[in-house]
């Protein structure tokens, strides 16, 4: 009993270690930018007169999260001018990332959406979202590097907690700050989503000022010194392929719009018509990428080698550990877990406020609320895991997180009740946490030390591209089918993931009992 609770006391003293309490102030700034793309930017479009499909169209811009793992590998590898030197290589780039972060709010909060076209807009999301996703891969490898295995689990559940904290002043906080700036559904006042946007930029100086504090963590392995040119022929590779990828998507848009229709006088569904077409113009795109850069790998541009260490190793090392069959049944279900609560949150704001929630009321109820929640559900989880077992709590995750989408159903039924708010919130957060915590001990066990940054980032952004894709037709799919229909789709979409889970959990037992 007394060496039980001596080491209660220590896993308390524990959380008050630098690099613990680094996490915390780090998990601020990854969580502020988020809900300025999704939710806060979803009631700013609406407010200034944007149709629903179209603004549940923007949290595409936050695609970067699940594209990440394509420039992880510079992140891992490309030292920056001048500030790698001064700050060390996982500092510089968390401060280079930061700063666009700041520079791509800016420019949101000088873009009025009722008077400037949507499409400068939509610039201005995709550089946060792709800002704040290099951050998050910066971050994740350098909370893996900063400190001992024993200490992960508490770096994991100070960053949760961290996070959690951005997200509220980026949802409730933005929330309450355009209200009293004046702005409301009837009554559009572009000037305060404006101060509200250049508040929040500020607030990522919380970030600015951590990252300027905290130490270089000794990385846990070799550090590739290439010359210069090499560096830059890689760089040069991967932005013509971006290049080539987004030119794919501009000259190809008056063809899909002509296709879109075509198809959908066949299909009878413009909606699944536009998936489709959709989805073979990322296929094109991505294919036009890859060419440009297997013809530039094969010139002296670039460095083969560098190429192989930078992208090839860390996969060939994720296949190599688990076997074909095992590596392929965990991606899938990294890229499937989350897929319940993530098409349901896209549209989630607009639901509130269909329903006649105020945003005080969205603020106060779902977000601040809500934020407690989920920090309770997380750490439930991660207690919960360490004592009956990571993919135990795993499956009762996806469990509650299907099934609390349910709930949302009978709020739709309801309508307006700020009891039954609570109580909906309450479930799902709650659920939310206990899930994410799970998630994200089961992602951290999948890695590599060798190679954090590019395997956590492939992890973490398969577990978000699938259900941003099909989140991004959220108030398409409302408009056709109604709220109550799509919350009982959103639920039913969880239940593969628990016969992937249990699979999963068989062959490591099986792997388990064979060692």
């Amino acid at each position: 009993m007394i060496a039980s609770i001596r080491s209660w006391q220590e896993s308390l003293r524990a959380f008050l270690t630098p690099q613990v309490v680094t996490m915390l102030f780090l998990g601020i700034a990854a969580g502020l930018p988020l809900l300025l793309i999704f939710s806060s930017l979803s009631l700013w479009l609406r407010e200034a007169g944007v149709d629903r499909s179209a603004v549940t169209y923007f949290s595409w811009a936050a695609l970067g999260y699940s594209f990440k793992f394509v420039w992880a590998p510079l992140v891992d590898v490309l030292p920056l001018p001048w500030l790698s030197k001064l700050l060390g290589r996982r500092r510089s780039w968390m401060l280079l990332s930061q700063l666009m972060i700041i520079a791509s709010i800016l420019l949101m909060s000088f873009i009025d959406p009722q008077q400037n076209t949507l499409t400068l807009m939509a610039i201005a999301a995709v550089l946060l979202g792709f800002s704040s996703a290099t951050q998050d891969v910066v971050i994740d490898a350098y909370r893996i590097e900063s400190a001992d295995p024993e200490l992960q689990g508490l770096m994991s559940a100070t960053y949760i907690a961290g996070y959690r904290i951005g997200m509220l002043i980026a949802g409730a906080g933005a929330l309450f700050l355009a209200s009293h700036f004046g702005t409301s559904f009837g009554d559009y006042q572009y000037q305060a989503w404006q101060n509200t946007y250049q508040l929040m930029a500020m607030t990522m100086l919380i970030g600015v000022v951590t990252t300027l504090l905290c130490r270089e963590p000794k990385l846990n392995h070799a550090l590739y010194d290439s010359p210069a040119q090499h560096y830059m022929g890689l760089l040069l590779t991967f932005a013509l392929a971006v290049a080539g990828f987004v030119a794919v998507f501009y000259f190809s848009a008056d063809y899909a719009a002509q296709a879109k229709a075509a198809l959908s006088a066949h299909v009878y569904n413009y909606e699944l018509a536009a998936v489709i077409v959709e989805f073979l113009r990322m296929l094109g795109g991505l294919s036009v990428a890859v060419l440009i850069s297997v013809v530039l790998i094969r010139t002296p541009v670039v460095d083969a080698d560098l190429v192989v260490r930078s992208y090839v190793d860390p996969v060939r090392d994720f296949f190599s550990r688990y076997g074909l069959s095992m590596a392929l049944l965990l991606l899938a279900l990294v890229g499937l877990y989350r897929i319940s609560d993530i098409v349901l949150g896209v549209i989630s704001n607009v639901f509130y406020q269909d329903m006649g929630y105020s945003k005080n009321e969205i603020a106060t109820v779902v977000k601040t609320f809500g934020l407690f929640m989920t920090i309770a559900g997380g750490f439930l989880g991660g207690i919960l895991s360490m004592r009956y077992g990571v993919m135990r709590i795993l499956f009762l995750g996806a469990v509650l997180s299907a099934a609390t989408n349910l709930l949302f159903m009978l709020l739709a039924q309801t309508g307006y009740d700020i009891v039954m708010l609570y109580i909906v919130i309450s479930a799902d957060n709650l659920s939310a946490g206990l899930a994410s915590a799970a998630f994200i001990a089961f992602l951290s066990s999948l890695t590599n030390i060798s190679f954090t940054a590019v395997q956590y980032a492939i992890f973490s952004s398969l577990m978000t591209l699938l259900p941003k894709i099909l989140g991004g037709y959220s108030g398409s799919m409302v408009e056709t089918m109604g709220y109550e229909q799509f919350f009982l789709l959103t639920a039913l979409l969880g239940v593969p993931v628990l016969l992937l889970i249990a699979m999963a959990a068989k062959r490591f037992r099986l792997q388990a009992v064979a060692q």
